[in-house]
């Protein structure tokens, strides 16, 4: 994919956050929609972290999905440098299950703001990324259509299942 096809910086702070993170990446490759990823630490790299964060929208990203757990600091930080959309991913784990990344990234301050999405919904965060974008693109909003029927299909074809089978044999 060409440099300046990419829109949506996917940043994590650890490799452990792959597993969410990748979640995004398959939607944004399922939609067309072009991506990097990366793993930056804001706390163990700040020099390479902050130079991410203002040359993002030099390269063309025009939203930033950044997962993080406990403090949560990725997500913020990125929203108070780069001045276009942040999504933040609260990661599970840690002492408190997810619920101290989740409040991090919900609570920032006044002019920061970071849109959130559920504990590992690394899904739901690249389906926000590509409604943004496609206020301005037609064309990935047809995708973003096509999507939403494809996941009431499925619905419908598991109804269809449960009544066919019945409830005791659906999961066998």
């Amino acid at each position: 994919m060409a440099a300046n096809d990419i829109k949506v910086s996917i940043v994590m702070g650890s490799d452990s956050d792959m597993p969410v993170m990748s979640k995004a990446a398959d939607i944004l490759e399922e939609l067309g929609i072009g991506y990097e990823m990366n793993i930056i630490s804001a706390h163990r790299e700040p020099e390479e972290f902050f130079t991410y964060a203002k040359e993002a929208e030099g390269r063309g990203i025009k939203v930033i999905i950044a997962g993080a757990g406990m403090a949560a600091h990725l997500p913020g930080m990125c929203a108070a440098i780069f001045p276009l959309p942040v999504i933040g991913i609260p990661m599970g784990g840690g002492a408190l299950g997810g619920e101290d990344a989740l409040y991090s990234i919900v609570q920032m301050p006044s002019g920061i703001p970071v849109a959130t999405v559920a504990i590992g919904g690394g899904a739901n965060a690249a389906l926000l990324a590509a409604r943004m974008l496609a206020i301005s693109d037609d064309k990935l909003r047809d995708k973003l259509v096509a999507y939403k029927e494809g996941l009431k299909d499925q619905v419908v074809a598991k109804d269809k299942k449960l009544k066919e089978v019945g409830y005791k044999n659906y999961t066998k």
